[in-house]
């Protein structure tokens, strides 16, 4: 079988052995429930107090901020969901360019009657009208949830959480940033950051599936999302994902320890592939702000419409190249990319996500590259 190439790992990314080992343990001999009292379950209860503690430091929060989840969905909606029930926010303003995890849920809310929905302007390189933001702050009678996520999944525009949570405290708003694309990519200071909620998901820094983190500023408090039992200090019912947990705080730890080499890495192959594109392509263009404030490791690449392009993913996988055409939680769908739409609705343009780890290599992407030459 041809050896494959895999550039989406913004849709998730492959296990980190380190974090395989770390996990296994809780697999088999150390496998009791966190909530029992004898030996096995406390055995569990201090694997996961230790791998909240990790995290708590690595984000420079306190231990009691933290809650572990079933991933970047759920935190997103327990995060939106409790600000609107819980904290008296009756207006939340997003933008159409989020993902679904928060798009749905404030339209699920405004649909029920419980919040007022705005969204704020898009500039035409993808970037949030901040200026739009503090106006609508400005001229809102309620108290506002303010949700944006921190680096955009399909385009990799990032705001400014600094910028963001000063002109929601202006205005006593609640701020929440899906940060799924970030945690475990760039550093966070919690302590000196104005946001009230941030999530996260171990699959996007090479961690397991199906397990996330909640951020919850202390100075907030929102009742459970989900009920039934007492874990997560009454916060989050369920039998803990003990082996989750623990892999969740191994791969940040890893991701952090070797942040510097490998976002500098990881940075040089997303430029090598845009000029590699742009000598062989000459009608490639690129979605977004790529080489201004943007996530290292997405690229997303515009090419013109064809017989040969419109079929350009399926094309990709059969030569072994696993890419996205934009966000991988619609990808078996046929409205095609919302973001794509917002910033750029060009029906004479096709759309494909490349998205890097520290696995990829440049001589995969000059493969990429001779094949799209092919293809386009």
């Amino acid at each position: 079988m041809k050896q494959r190439i895999y550039l989406d790992n913004a849709a998730t990314t492959p296990l980190e052995p380190e974090v395989l080992d770390a996990m296994m343990p809780y697999f088999t001999t150390h496998f009791g429930n966190p909530s029992s009292i004898y030996s096995y379950g406390r055995e569990s209860r201090m694997a996961i107090e230790n791998a909240r503690k990790s995290v708590a430091k690595i984000l420079n929060a306190h231990p009691a901020e933290i809650f572990f989840t079933s991933g970047g969905t759920e935190s997103s909606n327990a995060a939106i969901t409790g600000a609107v029930r819980f904290l008296g926010c009756k207006h939340i303003i997003s933008s159409v360019i989020e993902h679904h995890a928060t798009t749905h849920t404030v339209e699920h809310l405004h649909k029920t009657g419980e919040a007022k929905l705005s969204y704020v302007n898009v500039l035409p390189n993808g970037h949030i009208d901040l200026k739009h933001l503090e106006n609508l702050l400005a001229e809102s009678e309620d108290k506002c949830l303010v949700t944006l996520m921190h680096a955009n999944n399909e385009i990799g525009n990032m705001i400014d959480l600094h910028k963001v949570g000063n002109i929601c405290k202006q205005y006593n708003a609640i701020f929440h940033s899906d940060t799924v694309q970030t945690v475990g990519h760039f550093p966070f200071d919690l302590r000196n950051t104005p946001v009230h909620f941030i999530t996260g998901a171990g699959h996007k820094f090479h961690g397991p599936k199906g397990v996330g983190m909640l951020y919850i500023n202390e100075n907030v408090k929102i009742e459970p999302f989900i009920h039934g039992g007492s874990q997560e200090r009454n916060m989050r019912a369920g039998t803990e994902n003990l082996y989750g947990i623990v892999g969740f705080a191994k791969a940040l730890e890893l991701a952090t320890k070797h942040y510097e080499a490998d976002s500098t890495y990881i940075k040089h192959l997303k430029a090598y592939m845009m000029e590699a594109l742009k000598k062989h392509i000459p009608e490639v263009d690129f979605n977004g702000d790529p080489l201004g404030e943007s996530l290292y490791a997405v690229l997303s690449v515009s090419v013109p419409k064809s017989e040969m392009s419109e079929m350009l993913l399926f094309n990709l996988d059969i030569n072994g190249i696993c890419a996205s055409g934009g966000s991988a939680c619609t990808s078996g769908a046929d409205q095609g990319s919302h973001v794509i739409r917002a910033i750029n609705n060009n029906p004479d343009r096709v759309t494909v996500r490349f998205s890097f780890s520290k696995h990829n290599t440049t001589d995969e992407i000059d493969t990429v590259v001779e094949q799209l030459k092919k293809m386009i």
